[in-house]
């Protein structure tokens, strides 16, 4: 992927930055241009707050091309607070094992670099449970 197309994904990628519909209010990530809620164009920025929990999940242990280092490696369907299901890499999981309904939250992580050890670093969002309060 050219560095221009990381540079124009950068909001989703590490802010999870999507759109809310102004007709209807439907929450939408990835961004589009027209809600598929109710057809009207959907333009207005809304920031998710990287909070959700489990919907189903799966390991990976053949990874695809670029994707080796982190075999196995386990990949989810998250349910934003929001309402939005988002496909991502769980991270950080420890010993601690993976259900549907785990909370968990956004976090910025090394998704692959392209190229050999030169290439560019791309970095984007991953989920990993949320951390125990110290309190």
């Amino acid at each position: 992927m050219e560095i221009s197309r990381h540079w124009r994904l950068r909001k989703q990628r590490y802010a999870l930055v999507g759109e809310v519909c102004p007709h209807c209010e439907a929450k939408l990530f990835p961004p589009r241009d027209v809600c598929p809620e109710c057809g009207q164009e959907a333009k207005t920025l809304y920031n998710f707050s990287g909070r959700g929990e489990v919907y189903s999940f799966t390991t990976v242990y053949d990874a695809p091309a670029g994707y080796e280092e982190f075999s196995p490696y386990t990949v989810a369907l998250v349910k934003l607070e929001e309402g939005p299901l988002v496909t991502a890499q769980l991270t950080d999981l420890g010993e601690q094992p993976v259900q549907i309904g785990t909370p968990v939250e956004m976090v910025t992580r090394k998704l692959r670099s392209d190229g050999d050890e030169r290439g560019m670093l791309v970095y984007g969002y991953k989920f990993r449970p949320v951390l125990a309060s110290t309190h």
